[in-house]
């Protein structure tokens, strides 16, 4: 009888090692391709997000058609008042962690188990991650390679281009991506150019652009662009 148990061992023993070398083999070659794929993007502009790609789909399921409204502009060319306005508004920390604010994850689980409106507490990195690499929605799978990604971009760019990748790839309402293509369709003018109340006014839009418009902005929406102006003027110049 033992006979046969260390017989039965022995079988198992080959399958589970190549499971295991597959399993090795696979978490390597993951590895290395995230991270060439963010060293790559740390000087290739990404060209499109998994988001743009499923807000086209959901328009053409409505009828609508296609909308990719986007326009790449480097960093010195996003005015400081936009740059601000992101930073009072999304992650006043940015510049001083790397890539999590604890304290607003702690805020926002405490939040969310005493079963009031679900709050992410994510950073500006956290989101640039997500919004450049991942795909949208809520899990824990999803959550767990957003923090990987989110170590890397903090890894192998530098503050400026995590803040230039972003304004430059969030979502700033209906098929409008980005700091520039907001700026054109809600002032008419490029992005550089924009005041500390319009842009203050972009940024309060940001947790839901498809709910909310510069346009059009409810009184939360006034309020909230209050709050940003005044922790802008209490943020002072960001110091890259």
């Amino acid at each position: 009888m033992a006979a046969k148990k260390r017989k039965a061992t022995k079988s198992k023993s080959p399958l589970w090692e190549k499971i295991t070398t597959i399993a090795l083999r696979v978490l390597v070659w993951f590895v290395m391709v995230s991270i060439v794929w963010v060293l790559a993007y740390r000087f290739i502009n990404p060209p499109i997000t998994l988001l743009m790609i499923e807000r086209n789909i959901e328009r053409k399921a409505d009828g609508k058609s296609f909308k990719t409204h986007k326009k790449w502009v480097d960093f010195e060319d996003i005015s400081d008042n936009m740059k601000r306005a992101a930073v009072s508004a999304e992650d006043q920390l940015f510049l001083k962690h790397i890539g999590f604010d604890v304290h607003a994850i702690e805020k926002a689980f405490k939040s969310n188990a005493k079963g009031k409106k679900v709050k992410g507490g994510s950073t500006i990195s956290q989101q640039t991650a997500k919004n450049v690499f991942l795909w949208p929605g809520r899990s824990w799978v999803r959550k767990g390679f957003e923090a990987y990604f989110t170590l890397l971009i903090e890894l192998l760019w530098n503050k400026e281009r995590i803040l230039e990748v972003y304004l430059n790839v969030i979502e700033m309402g209906d098929g409008i991506y980005g700091a520039e293509a907001a700026a054109q369709e809600y002032y008419g003018k490029s992005c550089s150019e924009l005041s500390r109340k319009q842009a203050a006014l972009i940024a309060a839009c940001f947790p839901n652009p498809l709910r909310w418009t510069p346009e059009r902005p409810t009184t939360y929406i006034r309020h909230r662009q209050y709050l940003i102006m005044r922790n802008m003027r209490r943020l002072g110049p960001l110091d890259f």
